[in-house]
């Protein structure tokens, strides 16, 4: 039940987080600063925490080679989604990045290799069928470049969720959004001579939002994948649509279209149909793991339900 509560806040907070980036796109605030202040707010935050509580070390890795590659693929992967954010409907561009795991797969397939069944490659189909009625070639409502980034970013994502499973082996969730935020900011600083203005205390209001929002949503889904696992907890993240939605409507009057309900639903159940395969194939492995270790661990497929992990 903690594992479902901390999922189904994240969910709400992913939703928030692109709404607040949509918000300060049209208060013309350029991509690049935003993505600086989406890390480096975190910074004083986790630094105080942890110096308050004494365990500044426990922030230290021998992994940074790691961390830097995979800072630069999830700052990618976060750029494409505060663009695409910016440029489609909230409900759109949410239903677009639930293809991460069918990216996953395809990862998993023809770039490490492996195995991939028949229930897998089914789910891939219907998802992405689920893509094409929702984004036609010929859509007035998606324009091509901004559902070219919503694919994107969920195919980084994908790929960012391999990445974090090697980190796991020997750094904590803690030090991955740590050195996430440390390399992210210094990626991002060198822009801002070029695009940070002035703003109004409304605009910084925003900015500081944003970095505060971002941080949560880390820190909360690591922590819902420490108490819960993946197979269990993923089903909630469908409830992120339906906030992306309601934000939608609320803020810009956005209703979706009948095509997001019939195509939606197939991304979504893909998805979960993945995970759900990916579940009973590490159950067999599981038996033999000693006690004190994770018994349910699944593959990255099935991790990356999210647009912002």
């Amino acid at each position: 039940m903690l594992a479902l509560a901390l999922r189904a806040v994240a969910s709400f907070l992913i939703a928030t987080l692109f709404m607040l980036a949509k918000m300060a796109g049209h208060r013309d605030v350029a991509l690049p600063e935003m993505m600086f202040w989406l890390q480096f707010v975190s910074l004083p935050l986790m630094l105080s925490w942890f110096a308050a509580r004494r365990k500044l070390r426990s922030l230290a890795t021998r992994q940074i080679g790691s961390h830097f590659l995979r800072a630069l693929v999830g700052m990618t992967s976060a750029t494409f989604s505060f663009a695409a954010a910016q440029m489609l409907p909230l409900s759109e561009f949410t239903a677009l990045t639930f293809t991460a795991p069918l990216f996953a797969v395809l990862i998993t397939a023809f770039v490490l290799r492996e195995h991939v069944g028949s229930w897998r490659w089914g789910a891939v189909a219907c998802g992405f069928v689920g893509v094409i009625v929702i984004a036609p070639p010929d859509s007035a409502v998606i324009p091509v470049f901004g559902g070219t980034c919503a694919l994107l970013a969920a195919l980084t994502s994908a790929v960012t969720s391999f990445q974090i499973r090697h980190l796991g082996r020997t750094d904590a969730p803690v030090q991955a959004v740590f050195w996430y935020a440390i390399f992210g900011s210094l990626m991002t600083v060198g822009f801002l001579p070029f695009f940070a203005h002035a703003h109004d205390a409304g605009t910084w209001a925003l900015l500081l939002a944003i970095g505060i929002v971002g941080a949560l949503v880390q820190l909360l889904l690591a922590a819902s994948l420490r108490h819960g696992a993946v197979a269990s907890v993923i089903v909630v993240d469908s409830t992120l649509l339906l906030w992306a939605t309601l934000y939608g409507w609320a803020v810009w009057d956005e209703l979706p279209p009948p095509t997001l309900w019939l195509g939606a639903p197939m991304i979504v159940m893909a998805g979960l149909v993945i995970a759900w395969r990916e579940h009973r194939h590490a159950r067999p492995a599981s038996t033999s793991v000693l006690r004190n270790e994770a018994p349910n661990r699944v593959t990255p497929a099935a991790q990356q339900r999210s647009p912002a992990a």
